[in-house]
């Protein structure tokens, strides 16, 4: 079967990709992690660009290591006020610039839409590393390929998503690239204040024939039948009123006592950071796969910068 190919291509959207081309990737991704030394020159000459206008640890480490990696070398803003932003800059006028030093562009920005507005002015390929609430596509990729190496598939499962769900960015992109596939289940956990906006709802059901999604606010009731736990932070930054967050970050803990409820084969997820949502002594626990998630992401990553680059 003929590879897809990605050269050239902006990534803004979980939906960019079609379930073919994630399976693409995927196999791509087994090939790097399995002999990264056949791969550890192929993006040699070659320059990635990282504009951060929002904190970040693992998507911006997880890219720079990848691209390094992959021989090649990273230009890194991390910090908006140290850049020309500061001076008022437009987002226009800076991913022109950054894109004449550079193959390739990773942007992060705390605006909805921004990424996909930067993508109009690059002539490099663009990867969103996260904009506002709405999308974070390249944390699915990783998600997608944590539940497709440790389940061996991506239909007929039952997926739980517990935390903030209104505002989690990767909740809303794994969510979407999931109901492409058949037979999955939702179970959507959240208080009534964060639970799953309806306009991605509508999406999920558009995207799938037969999408069931259950709420609950009890994080016991979806733990008996899920095959992923999706655990998420409730976002301090995304709050307004410190006080409806102070009220609200505690919702739900998951502890040694409430994983005894789920299967034995279930697999718990996090994006990361964790806060106070998952007890430290589950990470004993050999369900609990976040880290080994985030260390998948730096594999899946190498594949798409390689196929955006066209070098793999």
């Amino acid at each position: 079967m003929r590879t897809p190919t990605l050269e050239g291509r902006h990534f803004i959207d979980s939906l960019d990709l079609s379930p073919a081309e994630y399976d693409s990737l995927f196999s791509l991704a087994e090939r790097i992690k399995g002999k990264p030394e056949k791969f550890s020159s192929c993006c040699t000459g070659r320059l990635m660009a990282t504009l951060f206008y929002e904190p970040s640890t693992r998507t911006r480490l997880s890219f720079e290591a990848a691209m390094l990696r992959l021989g090649g070398r990273v230009l890194t803003v991390a910090d908006p006020a140290t850049s020309s932003v500061a001076k008022g800059e437009s987002l226009a006028d800076t991913i022109r610039t950054v894109a004449s030093y550079s193959d390739l562009i990773v942007i992060r920005h705390p605006k909805e839409g921004a990424a996909r507005l930067a993508a109009l002015f690059s002539p490099v390929p663009l990867i969103n590393g996260g904009d506002g609430a709405r999308e974070h596509p390249t944390q699915t990729l990783t998600d997608l390929f944590t539940i497709k190496t440790y389940k061996g598939r991506l239909d007929g499962l039952t997926v739980a998503f517990c935390g903030d769900l209104r505002y989690g960015r990767t909740v809303h992109s794994l969510i979407k690239a999931l109901a492409r596939h058949e037979g999955m289940r939702f179970i959507l956990i959240s208080p009534e204040e964060l639970r799953l906006p309806e306009r991605v709802k509508d999406e999920v059901r558009a995207l799938g024939e037969g999408i069931e999604l259950a709420e609950t606010t009890r994080m016991e009731d979806g733990l008996a039948e899920a095959d992923v736990l999706y655990m998420t932070r409730i976002q301090k930054e995304r709050f307004f009123n410190e006080e409806d967050y102070l009220r609200l970050r505690d919702s739900y803990v998951l502890t040694r006592e409430k994983l005894s409820l789920a299967k034995e084969d279930l697999i718990v997820m996090h994006p990361l950071p964790r806060v106070t949502e998952i007890a430290y002594e589950v990470d004993e626990d050999r369900r609990a796969i976040y880290f080994e998630q985030a260390r998948l992401g730096m594999w899946a990553r190498m594949a798409l910068i390689a196929r955006l680059l066209g070098v793999a």
